[in-house]
């Protein structure tokens, strides 16, 4: 399985972006996909996940950011609303086989090559 993110870029505070995660694969709808944020200097954290319609957030994101999925696509997307500048960061899609530990970047096998978010201020 590989996954590959796209749709970063630059956006100004306010502004919004939509990421996409593109995976390979048929066995894609059975598994959780999480997206995760790496800012310089920073760990890897938790953004959001997805698994079977289910959604979960982290509570800097709840309310501005959206978790979808379409499996006929086998891709996953994060619609970015109301940006704020420390949302600032490289955003990673990854997939998690068993469904445990959905917040967990270590429980996550598959990773993305990342795609840069920047927000100005």
């Amino acid at each position: 399985v590989q996954l590959q993110a796209s749709g970063g870029g630059l956006a100004q505070a306010g502004g919004s972006l939509r990421l996409s995660c593109v995976a390979s694969g048929r066995a894609f709808r059975t598994y959780a996909v999480g997206w995760f944020r790496q800012a310089p200097g920073k760990e890897r954290e938790f953004v959001a996940v997805i698994r079977s319609g289910n959604t979960r957030y982290a509570d800097s994101v709840k309310g501005r950011f959206t978790i979808s999925r379409e499996n006929a696509k086998n891709t996953v997307y994060l619609q970015m609303n109301s940006l704020k500048p420390e949302d600032t960061a490289v955003y990673y899609c990854a997939g998690n086989l068993y469904g445990l530990g959905l917040q967990e970047p270590d429980r996550y096998y598959y990773w993305g090559q990342g795609t840069l978010v920047t927000v100005s201020s």
